[in-house]
């Protein structure tokens, strides 16, 4: 039987390839091998392996890579001992495939190390372009490093074969975790409510904001112009905080210290889980923030994105999503631009670029009938005609 390792190293990431896991899980045609590193083993972010094994996954893989620390250089340490961990799984689990998803340097490690192994790697969610972040250069790496392409719109599969992947190995099927949205049974308003323990009594946003990595030393003057912004704004504020990259700690010493301050209308989150993250934006106003979620699933919901700064510059975007600079004025502006699609009922015919059917199936299948073929062949580049 076939072994395919399906790696996770943040909250997010791991919502997303619930439905493959299960898949792999509960189908009869290979057998599931998932390693869990990076953030999941954290007690500062939430040691949410837990939630891994809460659905049911109890045998895995350990690989602890993070150092306590957000600078650039704990950083670069903390990908070095993800390669080491890595390698040593590898070896000891032999693996036919490594499946990955995204962008973020723990992925980076887990696919350098399968790369030197020669272990064939299916990478999610590549061809796609984060301008203000260094994921945009490890993306485009571990895509030179895969063997198979799932992207999440026509584009970014345009893109792959542009950087010289074979097209036959790249197939669009769209954003793993819009079927999330369509798949999950999700809490009422009142259960939401009580699992959180925060009245959403009136209107309330989320707020998620990760550090801009290709702007050193940025973040507490950004995150302080957003908070500045939410203080004058009449909603609830539910923060999830920021993940495991330079100057995190910054952002999140920031969301803690504020709603200290405004205990009555606003609660933080290390990691509210799936199910709680998409009730949440479910019922929300609007998002706001710099993460891919407000790109990617909040416009499946019909609920607008007030997207900040650089970081997911370049990626495609519904009609809901508004961009705008760091500054205190231009978030106003663009939340009020938000506002008016409420009243202009433009929400209720976004189109969502990342929608997809069965994208998981697709996945799953797409990989045995990759792992069937039993290449051993070395990867070519595809020149464009």
């Amino acid at each position: 039987m076939k072994k395919i390792c399906v790696v996770t190293g943040t909250r997010a990431e791991y919502g997303l390839l619930k439905p493959l896991l299960c898949r792999i899980k509960e189908g009869k045609e290979a057998e599931l091998c998932l390693i869990v590193t990076g953030m999941h083993l954290s007690p500062e972010y939430g040691l949410t392996y837990r939630e891994i094994e809460q659905d049911g996954f109890l045998e895995y893989e350990k690989n602890e890579m993070l150092l306590s620390s957000d600078t650039a250089n704990g950083v670069a340490k903390s990908m070095g001992l993800g390669v080491i961990g890595f390698a040593d799984i590898y070896t000891r689990v032999s693996p036919h495939m490594v499946v990955l998803l995204g962008d973020r340097f723990e992925t980076f490690a887990a696919a350098s190390a399968a790369m030197l192994q020669g272990i064939p790697i299916a990478h999610l969610h590549g061809g796609e372009l984060t301008e203000g972040a260094v994921d945009d250069a490890m993306r485009h790496a571990i895509t030179k490093m895969s063997a198979l392409h799932f992207a999440a719109a026509p584009g970014y599969r345009k893109r792959i074969i542009q950087m010289g992947e074979m097209p036959e190995n790249v197939y669009c099927v769209g954003a793993p975790g819009i079927e999330n949205i369509k798949a999950q049974k999700l809490m009422e308003k009142g259960e939401l409510e009580e699992s959180i323990q925060f009245s959403l009594d009136k209107p309330f946003v989320i707020v998620t904001y990760h550090p801009v990595t290709l702007e050193a030393n940025s973040a507490k003057e950004q995150f302080r112009n957003l908070l500045d912004a939410l203080s004058v704004l009449p909603y609830k504020v539910i923060f999830t905080k920021a993940n495991a990259d330079a100057e995190g700690r910054v952002i999140n010493g920031m969301i803690d210290q504020y709603t200290a301050e405004h205990a009555e209308n606003t609660i933080a989150f290390t990691s509210l889980g799936m199910i709680r993250y998409l009730s949440a934006l479910r019922f929300c106003r609007m998002v706001i923030g710099n993460s891919s979620s407000g790109i990617i699933e909040a416009p499946s919901f019909g609920v607008p994105t007030v997207n900040i700064g650089l970081r997911q510059q370049g990626r495609e975007r519904a009609a809901s999503v508004t961009d705008c600079g760091n500054g205190t004025e231009e978030i106003l502006a663009a939340v009020q631009k938000a506002e008016d699609m409420y009243a202009k009922g433009m929400l209720e015919e976004i189109k969502n670029p990342y929608e997809g059917e069965n994208t998981s199936g697709k996945i799953y299948q797409y990989i045995l009938e990759y792992l069937d073929k039993n290449k051993n062949e070395s990867k070519r580049f595809y020149d464009l005609p």
